[in-house]
Formats: structure tokens, sequence, C-alpha cells
């Protein structure tokens, strides 16, 4: 059995998908009540902050799918452990790699991975391309998108497609101890991203750019300080690492990595 927590999010619906579709026996881990999620799947109300809640839904679990979430990922992995978890694939953050004063957080997910004696994967994700899903309630009461950086491109990642290397690495030999970095097939600045949601609607999506300042209180709300101000540098100065487009997904998966256009015309009705 896959047990997936995070199972009602951009990644994780699509990964309960991909592995009941393979025949897989799979426990759908969740804070909240199930939604959109197969009949046939077992779901377990469960938080990552708490690890003890963890332990029914993990009880005969082979391997897991974990969010960097909660603040014991050493409790985490005892539950999983203890429910019988063999092996793990972790979504982590590129900023571990590039920035990781500010990225601490999946760090210490990381590093308490590698010493839990456990299979491990590790993907080090983008920044996904349903992050656009915050402009949602703008574009559909006003046609608006604000974002800061406007002219600034990054190569954000479908989530689909990190679901799908998820998937691989959990069904298929030959990913323990690997580390893949995650991307899109290219470069792409907010302003494109506005127009490309414009273009999956068939109405134009006036981009607005916010100043640093207005980003950083509007982050503040959701973010810790120091992500807030790691994920500032990302956007508006980004580092040649964090610019780069990964050839993990296509080695993985066997074909290019999904554009945002893509995402934007399966996400259309969200922002309709």
């Amino acid at each position: 059995m896959i047990a997936v927590t995070g199972a009602t999010g951009n990644v994780g619906r699509e990964l309960v998908r991909l592995l009941t579709e393979a025949g897989e026996e799979v426990t759908a881990i969740s804070r909240g009540e199930a939604r959109d999620l197969p009949a046939d799947v077992r779901h377990v109300r469960a938080d990552l902050a708490d690890p003890d809640s963890l332990r029914s839904a993990l009880d005969g679990a082979d391997a897991l799918f974990l969010l960097v979430a909660g603040d014991d990922p050493q409790g985490i992995l005892d539950a999983a452990k203890a429910g019988g978890v063999r092996r793990v694939v972790l979504v982590s953050s590129l900023g571990v790699a590039t920035r990781p004063d500010a990225y601490r957080h999946p760090v210490a997910f990381e590093d308490a991975l590698r010493g839990s004696g456990l299979d491990w994967t590790v993907l080090r994700s983008g920044g996904l391309n349903s992050n656009a899903f915050a402009w949602a309630g703008q574009v559909r009461a006003d046609r608006v998108a604000a974002a800061p950086f406007g002219d600034v491109g990054l190569p954000t990642v479908d989530p689909l497609d990190v679901a799908e290397v998820a998937a691989a690495a959990l069904l298929r030999p030959g990913h323990a101890g690997a580390v893949y970095e995650l991307t899109g097939p290219a470069l792409i600045t907010p302003r494109e991203r506005a127009a490309a949601i414009g273009a999956a609607i068939g109405e134009p999506v006036r981009f607005v750019e916010q100043t640093r300042g207005q980003a950083r209180a509007q982050m503040l709300a959701f973010m810790p300080e120091p992500v807030v101000e790691g994920t500032l540098a990302i956007l508006g100065e980004p580092l040649p690492a964090e610019r780069r487009v990964s050839p993990d997904v296509e080695r993985i998966l066997g074909r290019a990595p999904r554009p945002f256009s893509d995402w934007a015309a399966r996400s259309a009705n969200a922002f309709r």
C-alpha cells in the first residue's frame, strides 16, 4: 500500500489518481475532507504537524509520498517506520541547493530522511504552475493578475509532471538515493503567465506589477519571514541555478515537461 500525504492538493490529488490507475492500493491523507478523490480510495484525516495522528493512516503502508510540512520530520519518519513504510518519496524545494539558509525547513526534512535508514528519493521542485491559483479571485472579478518582478522568468513546473515523476519513483526500481530537480521546459515571466491564462479563458488578463514591499506584505500573511525573503530573492534576482531548465523530468518520463499553457488550459475554469 502507498500512503500519499497532501492527497487533496495540486500534486497529491494527481498522484492518487495515477497510482490507483496503476492498480495500487492507496491511502489518501489530508488535513481536511476528501475532495476530488477516486471513490474507492481510503481517505484518512491526519496532520503532518501531529505525527501521532499519522500512525493509523500509515499502518500497513510500505511506501510514503511525503510533503515538507510540520516541524518534526523525525517524528513523521518514526511513525512511518512503525507502520511498515520502507521507502519514501519526498517533495522538497530547489531552494535547498541554492539558498539553504532561507529554506531550512526542507533542508531539515532531507537530512532526517537521509539518516532514517529508509529507501528514499528526493524531488526538488521549482515553483509550481498552480501557484497562479492565487490570482483566481482577481482574474474572475476584474481580469487582473498582480505580482512583483513581472519580466523575470523562471522555469515553473506543472504539478502533474511532479506527480508523474513521484509515481515513477514509487512504482519503478532504480530511484533509491536519487535527488531530482523538477522544472518546466522554459523560462516564463509573471506577465507571460497572466497572458497564458487570458488565452485559456478567451479574455485578456491585465498584468499589474507589484512593488517588492507590496509582495512582501502579502506573503508575510502566510509564510515565515526567512522564506518570504528567500522567495522574493528567487523571484527578483534568481541565481543561474534557479533559472536552469533541468533535464530530469524528460529523463524520467521520456518526454519534455509540459508548458505553462497546458496547465492554464486544464485550469481555465478556476479563472472564469
